[in-house]
């Protein structure tokens, strides 16, 4: 009885995951031939065609659907299985490169530090941190990243999480605007100006609006970004007035942006914000991947705590 080739659960695994002979030679760093003649292998192997053309496309067969989530996890059982014993952790030792997938806020709110006190005690490892686009539990199911940042999603229901720290939205305008001078702003007073908006989906209303209209009350948005820093840019070089989570004010007060910018507490109530990190259940026990969860819920609530005290 001929046994099968293991080799090809790589090559399965990155298919079923790009859906394209094209796509999955790029990742596995082979030609488009050699992919083609590899997908043949393990049409055989299976005995299901595995991708095949719609249209212009290729699609996923009902039965690769299927096997899916079964590749992914027999190919990281395997990696466990072959991988050395790490039951004694040596952090000084320990080079390894782990990718965090967060917003560019959570990057200049958190990035450094989480980098400093990563390198404290484990001088080999590297944060990579990638953007964040959209939600999706994607890149945990598919081992594209190690941790996930942000306000819990449609993740589905295998997906670990810890709370790292609850947030809020706050008002903010630069040096110098009316807004500034009042110790509390009412409604009417926040209503009467501009806005900018930072939104990556390019949405107009928000929260705040639908707060707002319970009131029958509406803002004028005069602009749309696609980030914080853009709106705070835009604020701080004009009289509108922008929304960014308190937690985005640790960098900008590290930066010394408080000499250009203040902020003020919303004058109508919206929900709290819990931010979280997320990962894969196969990463659960890894002492690695434990350690770096640790890391980063230790310098979130570190850092928010002194970030509330300063503005007390």
């Amino acid at each position: 009885m001929t046994e099968p080739d293991l080799n090809l659960l790589i090559a399965l695994d990155v298919l079923l995951a790009e859906g394209s002979v094209a796509g999955a030679a790029r990742r596995l760093g082979l030609s488009a031939s050699a992919m083609s003649r590899t997908l043949g292998r393990l049409r055989t192997a299976t005995g299901d065609p595995l991708l095949v053309r719609a249209g212009r496309h290729m699609v996923l067969t009902p039965y690769a659907e299927q096997i899916r989530g079964r590749t992914q996890n027999a190919l990281f059982e395997a990696q466990v299985l072959l991988r050395p014993s790490s039951t004694a952790l040596d952090l000084s030792t320990l080079e390894r490169t782990f990718t965090i997938r967060a917003n560019d806020g959570f990057v200049e709110a958190f990035g450094a530090s989480l980098i400093a006190a990563a390198a404290q005690v484990a001088p080999l490892v590297c944060l990579r941190f990638v953007a964040k686009p959209e939600k999706s539990s994607r890149y945990l199911r598919e081992g594209l990243v190690d941790l996930e940042i942000g306000v819990l999603g449609v993740m589905g229901p295998e997906i670990r999480l810890q709370a790292l720290f609850r947030d809020r939205f706050v008002g903010v305008v630069r040096k110098g605007h009316p807004l500034e001078s009042d110790a509390k702003v009412t409604v009417e007073q926040y209503i009467a100006f501009g806005h900018v908006v930072a939104s990556r989906r390019e949405h107009i209303s928000g929260p705040v609006d639908e707060a707002l209209a319970e009131s029958g009350l509406k803002r004028k948005v005069a602009a749309v970004v696609p980030s914080f820093p853009a709106a705070l840019a835009v604020a701080k070089a004009s009289d509108l007035v922008a929304l960014v989570p308190a937690s985005f004010l640790i960098n900008q007060s590290m930066a010394g942006a408080a000499a250009t910018l203040c902020c003020f507490e919303l004058p109508v109530k919206t929900k709290g914000i819990t931010v979280s990190q997320m990962w894969h259940p196969r990463a659960e026990v890894d002492p690695g991947h434990r350690w770096l969860r640790g890391v980063v819920l230790g310098v979130c609530r570190q850092q928010v705590l002194a970030l509330s005290e300063e503005t007390r």
